[in-house]
């Protein structure tokens, strides 16, 4: 692992301290969880912008499944033809 230190107000670093007492695990721990989850939502927002701009093309979309481009079949009546 690495090691990145910076500074935070002293509110922010008490809420750390009191968070990281109630779920009862280490403050680093906290931070990595917290910076973790940040930067999948900043990375999340993105990939948003980007298929806004680019959206995919047919050639593209030829590659998904094709359950995944239309309604599967509806079977619910075959659940007793077992027996």
């Amino acid at each position: 692992m690495t090691t990145l230190s910076f500074r935070v107000e002293p509110e922010v670093a008490e809420k750390v301290r009191e968070m990281s007492v109630s779920l009862g695990i280490p403050k680093s721990e906290l931070i990595r969880e917290a910076l973790r989850r940040h930067l999948n939502m900043v990375a999340a927002q993105h990939d948003a912008l980007v298929y806004e701009k680019s959206p995919l093309t047919p050639g593209e979309l030829a590659f998904t499944p094709v359950e995944h481009r239309a309604p599967a079949e509806d079977w619910s009546e075959w659940a007793d033809a077992a027996g």
